[in-house]
């Protein structure tokens, strides 16, 4: 059975998204038409547009490859489109360009409460369907997206409050933050301040905003902690500057000085930092499984014209700690974003 055949059978069939997003493939030819003994009709071959608000930032490599192994399982195409640097209003233009274009569905990191509600619209009216990822509006939102392909980011932030509860037992903790108010990195820090604020504890919880640009994260970073040498803690919610704290921590010796630290993603200085003690966890929200099943998920509401909506999908938490960050740092595959070829991983 030809290996196109056989995944698509598994994704047709009874075995779990979850199950089929483990699954690697070689590229097959772009035809969009069924293998030989497939269930997969033949069909146009659709292209699905990513409208992200940070295409360069090596957060998204997975998410990237993710998206390239389901459309090469799928037979179907994708563009890589929108900000580089968070600009709301480059994305918005993406989006008109996609349906203008008269694409078959697209994909949007939704990191604003109002802007993408009139061009969601627009898509949707032009029979263009429409889900986010990585980040999403907010409960109550007027935007018609069909659904969410993502970390639960505030309940996240509830997460790594309890945690950082655990670490910390009283005193000032900051949480840096590089966009306040974006919508896939604000709710993460608003959970941590209501998780440490309802536990009574006598912790003074600061929020710092560092930049869109690592070094620029880095300095504030090190800048804040020089100006308050006596924090206990220092916690972040968003890759560049979780792997800034570490390398403040390393620098300043601060974890035999009994700091902590600890933030999300896994940027090979973070997982670095963990192996050798300086951060205490980070997050793994699996940034490849927010690429692939938006795909899936828009091939099939688009096979089925529209009678398989989409699912709003959680992509998970996972505390990556000194007891298994070698896991992480042994194994170099496209699921993480650190390697490219498409393997089977053993443990």
């Amino acid at each position: 059975m030809k290996r196109r055949t056989m995944l698509a059978q598994m994704a047709l069939g009874a075995t779990s998204l979850s199950a089929l997003a483990a699954a690697c493939s070689n590229p097959p030819p772009m035809s969009g038409a069924a293998s030989e003994g497939s269930k997969l009709p033949a069909h146009p071959v659709w292209k699905f547009v990513f409208v992200n608000h940070a295409m360069t930032n090596p957060f998204f490599t997975p998410t990237k490859y993710g998206i390239e192994d389901a459309c090469a399982l799928l037979g179907c195409t994708y563009q890589w489109t929108g900000s580089e640097i968070n600009k709301v209003s480059e994305m918005v233009d993406a989006m008109k360009t996609a349906i203008a274009d008269k694409v078959d569905g697209i994909a949007v990191s939704l990191v604003d409460p109002v802007a993408f509600n009139a061009v969601t619209d627009a898509a949707l009216s032009a029979g263009i369907g429409v889900l986010s990822y990585n980040g999403d509006v907010p409960p109550g939102s007027p935007n018609k997206r069909l659904a969410y392909i993502g970390q639960d980011l505030y309940q996240s932030g509830l997460q790594v409050g309890a945690h950082i509860l655990g670490l910390v037992k009283e005193g000032d903790v900051v949480g840096f933050i590089a966009t306040p108010g974006s919508l896939n990195l604000q709710p993460r820090i608003d959970g941590i301040h209501d998780a440490i604020k309802n536990s009574g504890k006598p912790i003074n919880f600061i929020e710092i905003a560092t930049g869109v640009a690592v070094s620029d994260e880095l300095a504030a970073v090190e800048s804040y902690y020089q100006a308050h040498p006596k924090i206990k803690g220092m916690f972040a919610v968003d890759g560049g500057s979780t792997q800034s704290i570490g390398q403040v921590i390393e620098k300043y010796h601060l974890a035999a000085k009994g700091i902590h630290g600890g933030g999300y993603d896994l940027q090979p200085i973070t997982l670095a930092q963990i192996s050798k003690g300086n951060l205490d966890f980070t997050i793994d929200q699996q940034p490849y499984l927010q690429g692939f099943l938006s795909v899936v998920q828009l091939f099939l509401y688009k096979l089925s014209g529209g009678l398989q909506q989409p699912s709003s999908t959680n992509t998970g938490l996972h505390f990556v700690t000194r007891e298994n960050v070698s896991l992480y740092l042994k194994t170099q595959t496209r699921f993480e974003g650190s390697g490219d070829k498409e393997i089977v991983v053993t443990r």
